[in-house]
């Protein structure tokens, strides 16, 4: 890891230390399992343990450390997660179909097309960005602040399914469009509630292999 102390002097160094942590999980440098020890962090960046305590606190909040240990998501973890997800994300695809208006449809539309014609990177963020679009359509700020605290964990099951490859995945998005665009909320929502349940189903299956 690289050291922080002098890096960046505008920003405190628990907001570095937490990043570049945060970023090691969701790379897979730090793999999960692994055991987090503070002494060792802060000698390698540079920094007190308060930091790196800080750090891993928010890591926790966030669902990427679990009792000192990179998060390694059993069966139940990712059900459990799902579910919310399905529920919160389900009405919120209701939501769009009558709120959203259109430029958020045309920029809803342009994630479809970056998902068939992007780089890994350009889906991912694509990927991330029609998710993203759809949840602000609730106009709830409890369920928006929900899903945002789980946006690091979520990134580690969208580059599963983008990495991968999951089949039909942008043809999904494409037609959740469709039916945001013609007003059918209640299609919408049970398109993306298929569309979560389809990434469940393909995230468990790598799991087993």
């Amino acid at each position: 890891m690289k050291k922080v102390v002098g890096n960046d002097r505008s920003r405190p160094a628990y907001h570095q230390s937490y990043e570049i942590i945060r970023d090691k999980i969701l790379n897979g440098e730090l793999h999960g399992g692994t055991k987090i020890v503070e002494e060792k962090i802060a000698s390698e960046l540079g920094v007190s343990r308060t930091p790196i305590r800080e750090s891993i606190r928010k890591l926790e909040q966030e669902g990427l450390i679990v009792k000192k240990r990179v998060v390694k998501p059993t069966e139940k973890d990712l059900r459990n997660m799902f579910q919310v997800r399905i529920l919160l994300e389900g009405y919120s695809a209701k939501c769009a179909a009558f709120y959203l208006k259109e430029n958020e449809l045309q920029a809803l539309n342009g994630c479809v097309e970056i998902g068939r014609t992007g780089t890994v990177e350009e889906i991912m963020e694509a990927n991330a960005r029609f998710h993203e679009i759809i949840v602000g359509a609730s106009n709830n700020p409890v369920m928006i602040d929900i899903i945002d605290r789980m946006q690091s964990i979520i990134y580690l099951f969208r580059k599963t399914v983008v990495f991968y490859n999951r089949p039909h995945l942008i043809d999904e998005h494409e037609q959740l469009y469709i039916a945001i665009k013609e007003r059918d909320g209640q299609k919408a929502e049970t398109l993306m509630k298929e569309h979560l349940q389809a990434d469940l189903e393909f995230c468990l299956h790598l799991i087993d292999q």
